[in-house]
């Protein structure tokens, strides 16, 4: 079985438990969506392949920043939206984990990473600011912050986001965006804590 590695704290404590899975005798492979689950999975002995050797994922695992009552997800808080959205759309099934403070009803004063071609990012800074956007340039410390595909994240905070799909879309349209961290129609199940207790939600 061929697995999606998110990214990401929740992920890294799912990382954990496969560790264990595996060493009493699990069989699967995984894909990292980033470079810091790859190392992690790497030091759990976790084994990993790629796109070469597989044309799909069976089942993807990862976690959300937000996720409203239509399943749409906004992600990307770690920077790794590119490669987690690459393997969620090859996925045959993906399971995203969240607590309760994560599920919103609707997108409201959310936060949304949109990944940019570096030589662009101004340009695409400026056509986000006249939607009603407000946008920061990610950093690291006191340098911008370079994601694992060496690109900028513009983080913009939108006041309400009525259509995820249609915002997705034009935001797609923008020429030096590579990717949004609206992730629609993707999700097919949510595990949710909620203090001692777990709710598992099928979209179907």
């Amino acid at each position: 079985m061929v697995l999606g590695l998110g990214s990401g704290s929740t992920v890294n404590f799912m990382l954990e438990e496969l560790k264990k899975r595996i060493q009493n005798g699990l069989n699967i492979s995984g894909i990292p969506t980033s470079k810091k689950t790859e190392k992690l999975a790497n030091s759990y002995h976790i084994p990993l392949t790629n796109f070469e050797k597989h044309e799909e994922v069976d089942l993807a695992i990862d976690g959300a920043d937000k996720v409203d009552k239509d399943f749409n997800l906004i992600k990307g808080g770690g920077g790794s939206l590119l490669r987690e959205k690459i393997v969620a759309s090859t996925a045959k099934q993906v399971v995203i984990i969240v607590d309760h403070s994560k599920i919103v009803n609707q997108f409201k004063n959310v936060t949304l990473p949109v990944e940019v071609v570096p030589f662009a990012w101004i340009q695409v800074y400026r056509q986000i600011s006249n939607m009603g956007a407000k946008i920061v340039l990610r950093k690291s410390g006191d340098n911008i912050f370079s994601s694992d595909n060496d690109n900028y994240i513009l983080d913009c905070t939108f006041p309400y986001i009525k259509n995820p799909k249609q915002l997705h879309t034009m935001l797609k349209m923008m020429v030096g965006v590579v990717e949004t961290g609206l992730f629609i129609d993707m999700a097919d199940y949510l595990i949710i804590s909620n203090k001692n207790t777990i709710e598992i939600k099928n979209r179907n």
